[in-house]
């Protein structure tokens, strides 16, 4: 079946033609440039970024493909989680032309389109735990089967990649900043700074084991730091942003993993836009080598927003008969 699927969940505008099980097309309209000034999404500017994009950037992906939509045979949106603004876009978008085609249309999960994305790249079995790091989302999920998650695990403050662009922030580095804090850690000593590791308690009671994270206590710690310890110099830049990002990467892996061994599992997905990091990605081969692991990573282009992964999470459910009706709606806060 030939998919075309929108993203538009948070600040990127995508579009993508899935057919059958090869990308035909994969486009991306960055907001970077809109945020950066803001150190940040400030939502309204993403909607209304969305609205000039959005169809641009489905003609982009159509030509990209070597097709008309007269060849489409389905349509895939994300209805969430994300930017209730922004998902209307790119959902509104989808919904019309699944209308004006006649074309059954699938409203996807974000958080289940990244839990699959490695897919894209490679056969990945169930069972897994699954890692799913970004901007907006840290949790850790058992995958038992398609549409079978189990959630272990979550932060109870700050996703990952939020509090990578609070210290860029506070460092004065600009947005996006997990992708210049990384850049910037390649020169420093990550064993410069002792930054806390948070350590969280499960719940008491007979409730099952939670694996959590929490974020704000390291962005106070690196707050702190700075205000002690004023940067002088690039070394010192590099040696700060490097020991904040080692915590961060050890923060993220020690949880995945004793979330990996309480399920009894040997698969190991780490996805979202956090995934892209450099450090992540080299310490959790070595984990996972050491650990008797597989790891299955996605490609960079696949690890950010985009919509080939929202295609793909949509194409399962149509395999299986599914689709939803035009009057589905955005769910900001939606569950997986």
């Amino acid at each position: 079946m030939r998919i075309l699927a929108i993203e538009s969940s948070c600040d990127d505008t995508a579009a993508a033609v899935l057919d059958g099980d090869t990308v035909r097309s994969s486009v991306v309209a960055s907001q970077d440039d809109v945020h950066n000034r803001f150190g940040g999404v400030v939502p309204e500017l993403a909607s209304r970024s969305h609205i000039r994009n959005i169809l641009p950037v489905i003609e982009a992906a159509l030509e990209q493909a070597g097709m008309t939509l007269d060849a489409v045979e389905a349509i895939a949106a994300t209805c969430g989680p994300g930017l209730v603004g922004s998902l209307l876009v790119g959902l509104s978008a989808a919904k019309a032309i699944a209308f004006a085609r006649r074309l059954p249309f699938v409203g996807v999960n974000h958080l289940e389109g990244h839990l699959l994305s490695p897919r894209l790249a490679e056969p990945v079995p169930f069972p897994y735990v699954a890692l799913l790091v970004s901007g907006g989302h840290t949790s850790v999920y058992h995958a038992e089967d398609l549409g079978r998650y189990r959630l272990l695990g979550a932060t109870r403050d700050d996703a990952a990649g939020e509090a990578f662009d609070k210290v860029a922030k506070i460092m004065g580095l600009g947005y996006p900043g997990g992708r210049v804090i990384d850049d910037l850690a390649r020169a420093g000593n990550p064993t410069a700074i002792r930054f806390p590791r948070a350590r969280l308690k499960p719940p008491r009671g007979p409730a099952e084991p939670r694996f959590d994270f929490s974020f704000s206590g390291l962005k106070t710690a690196v707050w702190q730091h700075v205000r002690e310890h004023p940067i002088a110099g690039n070394g010192a830049a590099a040696d700060l942003a490097a020991s904040f990002q080692e915590t961060v990467v050890d923060m993220l892996l020690d949880t995945t993993l004793a979330a990996a061994r309480s399920v009894g599992c040997a698969r190991l997905v780490i996805a979202g836009g956090v995934s892209a990091n450099s450090r992540l990605r080299a310490r959790a081969q070595d984990a996972a080598a050491a650990g008797g692991l597989a790891l299955h990573i996605p490609p960079l282009r696949y690890c950010t927003d985009n919509a080939a992964m929202i295609a793909l999470a949509g194409s399962y459910r149509l395999a299986r008969g599914e689709c939803d009706p035009l009057s589905a709606n955005a769910v900001a806060d939606l569950e997986l």
